[in-house]
């Protein structure tokens, strides 16, 4: 028998944090994160982090595990949250998967072997040439080009990633990406995959509210901390909501201007995670646009889930 597994998806500011939690009291669960940039201490206002308050006792996974200085990638991601999944499975617990980062998700749930593709060192040392000629932009576009989801992962002063993604691809005539989503879709758990939905114009005015109140909560010290500790080429600090905020800091852009660019930014990640989960993931999908009906939907879904998964829920 395959260990049961839940995961909760969609794009930000949806609602997932506030229904996992709720399916976690109902339903004896446990959470893993599944958001990138939520592992990274001190990152709290900027990723939305769950505060200890709104988790309500229920454990968390993977939040506050690495320094903003370290990197971390798909392959690390995969390997902490199967042991999360074993570790709260072996409890009598269920696994609860919640987040927005698709290819994370993906990884965990088909169980994707992570092999290494071949090599061109002429290739690689022609990049090389051209980025330490300071063509790093120009090569970063390339990279969008034939892999959009890899070149929003991988931030630019990370080299050897953006070599190596582009290097894959003029190897194989596949992206990174590609070559992920390519292998066999067989499930390594149990898994019903939940996702969470709304109406575009009031995602979008959710978004923009979820902006202003990072400012009010503190966002633009959070990020001028991590600025002053001279915090700049390290992958932490590409996420939506620093690195505009960087830019105001350079005195590049006025703080309205940077405040505007995250706004426009967080919309269009909250696009593509849509074009990602529907293309790419067997759901199960749920609209949120009635907030004020959270209490009944949450019971639908609890039903769903009971009938599904072949458990009860708590009263």
């Amino acid at each position: 028998m395959k260990p049961k597994l839940l995961v909760i998806i969609g794009p930000t500011a949806v609602g997932k944090t506030k229904l996992s939690v709720e399916l976690a009291k109902r339903f004896n669960g446990e959470i893993i994160s599944g958001d990138s940039m939520q592992v990274y201490k001190g990152m709290d206002i900027g990723t939305a982090k769950i505060t200890e308050a709104e988790k309500e006792g229920i454990p968390h996974y993977l939040i506050d595990i690495k320094d903003p200085d370290e990197p971390f990638n798909v392959q690390e991601f995969q390997e902490r949250a199967n042991e999360a999944i074993i570790d709260i499975h072996s409890r009598g617990k269920l696994p609860i998967i919640a987040g927005g980062t698709g290819l994370y998700i993906q990884s965990v749930i088909y169980d994707y072997q992570f092999s290494e593709a071949p090599t061109d060192p002429a290739y690689r040392k022609h990049l090389e040439n051209r980025i330490n000629a300071g063509e790093i932009d120009s090569v970063m576009d390339e990279l969008r080009n034939i892999d959009p989801e890899s070149a929003e992962r991988i931030h630019p002063n990370n080299v050897r990633r953006v070599i190596r993604a582009l290097e894959i691809y003029h190897c194989t005539g596949k992206t990174m990406t590609d070559q992920l989503l390519d292998q066999p879709k067989e499930m390594k758990y149990d898994t019903l995959l939940i996702g969470l939905t709304m109406e575009r114009e009031k995602l979008y005015q959710r978004i923009d509210q979820r902006v202003d109140l990072m400012v009010e909560q503190g966002l633009v010290q959070e990020v001028r901390e991590f600025y002053q500790q001279g915090l700049r080429d390290c992958q932490s600090i590409q996420a939506i909501g620093y690195k505009e905020l960087y830019d105001y800091f350079d005195h590049k852009t006025s703080l309205n201007e940077a405040l505007d660019a995250l706004k426009q930014n967080s919309r269009r990640y909250a696009k593509r995670q849509l074009t990602w989960f529907r293309n790419k993931m067997d759901v199960v999908w749920y609209d949120m646009t009635d907030t004020e009906g959270f209490a009944k939907k949450t019971e639908e879904i609890s039903a769903f889930i009971a009938g599904k998964l072949l458990i009860k829920a708590n009263k």
